[in-house]
Parts: C-alpha cells; structure tokens; sequence
C-alpha cells in the first residue's frame, strides 16, 4: 500500500505543474458518459496511468476517463479506480479541483474498498488518506508531510446541495429548504473534491445529489467518486448513504455505474434517511 501511495503523490505533483501550465481547452474526445473531455483530464490521465504500470503490486486500473478496465500485473494484489482530474472545468475559473482513488481487492465493488485517497489542488496541494483513519498531508517545498487527522462532529453547519434543482424530487427541496431555515450555511462550488474536503475539514455538514427527473440514478459515479468518499466519511466518524441505505452496500453491475449519494455527519445523514423513508 505504501508504494501506491507515493506513487499516487508522485502523480500529485506532476499534475499540479500540468494544472499551472497545461492546455486548459477542450479535446475533440467524450468520455465513457459522454462529457467532453478537457486536454486536462486526459493529460492527468496518462499521467497517472504511466506512474501505476511501475507498480507491481496493482493488479488492475480503471480510469473515469477510459471505457474499459485496463491489467497490470497479474500477481497484483490492489485494483485502483480513479477519477484524474475531478472538476476539470473549474480550472479555468481557478478554482480547486481534485483527483479521487478507491482502492480495491478482488473485485470492483463496494464491499471490497480497502482504502481511499483524495488530493485537493488550490491555494495548497492536500492529499487525504484514508485507511484505518482518516489523515490529511500537504505539500511543502516538493514533499507530503502529515498536518493532521480529520474526525467529524455529530454535527455540521453546512450545506452542499449538488444537481439541477428543477429536476429535484419535491421531498428532496422541501428538505433541503427546511436545513437552510435551520441556520446551515451554503457551501457549493460545483467541485465534489473541494466541497466534501470543506465539509470534512470544517467538522460536517452534509453534501447531497439525489437521483432527480432527468437522472433517476445520480449522475455521480460509485466506483471512482462515490465508494471512496464513502469509505473516507465512514472512517472520518461520519456517514454515506444513497438515500435509503450505506452507499457501501450500493450493487455495482458496470465499472461506470452511477448513485445518489449523500455524504455527511451523523445528524443530517439520519435527518436525510428519515426524509427519504417517509417518501420512498
């Protein structure tokens, strides 16, 4: 696990100079869910990619940017699902974007998540850990170095509410209304990596995108966006839910399969699970 992880700080870096200095325009490729694919996501891509192929100990990849699952060494132990350049889009605003991994054993699936990792670019290169706990390092003068562990509260002040409000289910907006009238603060830019870091780092809150009209299934995707910030929220003392039950008990039929997700601290995952079994 260890080689992974440098491996995946190695990457870090690499792609914070691409972020500085890359090409920041459109390709003329879509991805496996048809979003068009920045010169970014695909260069953070092979970058990445390259970097694992040196390490024996991953069995398999698979990108939130490629079609298909791609193997490394046979005798590996670890499959890596992850997402290059999370938010791509907002790098032209220069706002924080992220990359997300799961790391998996066996199969592609929930429940053979052993570990997560996320990397926040902003003002400062973050990288967050989670394994048995939950820690978090930041670059300084060209290496990681450990700042803190991250712990939730019972309960949180903020609020992230993802996807089209017009195409959300009436109990959803009523809920998501009545946590505003109860003094929680907006905290939204449109990037899961930084608004779930805020929400983790501020001690909790909730973070949601429901399934809505137009995407009845979420359109956040389980293997390399929703399992490992469900496995990182878990061990952070927090929850992860797809509305009705633990996102880590979500099935998974296809590597790009999508869920509603729920990401928070105790308190509002079980206001969200009582408002959603009242309307199910």
């Amino acid at each position: 696990m260890q080689e992974i992880l440098k491996a995946i700080e190695e990457a870090s870096i690499k792609i914070k100079d691409l972020i500085e200095t890359g090409d920041t325009g459109k390709s003329e490729q879509e991805n496996s869910t048809g979003d068009t694919q920045l010169k970014l996501d695909i260069a953070s891509d092979v970058i990445i990619e390259d970097i694992f192929k040196e390490i024996p100990s991953i069995k398999a990849i698979v990108s939130e940017e490629q079609e298909a699952i791609v193997p490394l060494n046979e005798d590996g132990e670890y499959l890596i699902a992850y997402d290059p350049l999370d938010g791509s889009s907002l790098v032209d605003v220069n706002l924080s974007v992220g990359s997300i991994y799961g790391i998996y054993k066996n199969e592609f699936n929930a429940q053979n998540i052993v570990a997560s990792v996320y990397v926040v670019f902003g003002p400062r290169v973050e990288i967050v850990v989670a394994t048995n706990d939950v820690k978090m390092y930041r670059l300084k003068h060209g290496k990681f170095e450990f700042i803190q562990n991250i712990v939730l509260k019972e309960k949180g002040n903020l609020k992230a509410p993802g996807s089209t409000q017009s195409c959300w289910p009436a109990h959803h907006k009523q809920m998501v209304d009545d946590i505003f009238n109860d003094g929680y603060r907006l905290r939204y830019s449109g990037g899961m990596v930084p608004d779930l870091h805020q929400i983790l780092l501020k001690g909790g809150g909730l973070f949601s995108y429901p399934g809505t009209t137009d995407r009845p299934k979420g359109k956040l995707r389980q293997l390399f966006e929703v399992f490992p910030f469900a496995y990182t929220y878990e061990k952070a003392g927090g929850q992860a839910i797809d509305g009705f039950k633990r996102a880590l008990e979500v099935e998974t039929t296809h590597i790009h399969d999508t869920t509603p997700c729920f990401f928070g601290s105790n308190n509002e995952i079980n206001r969200v699970l009582e408002v959603y079994k009242n309307n199910g």
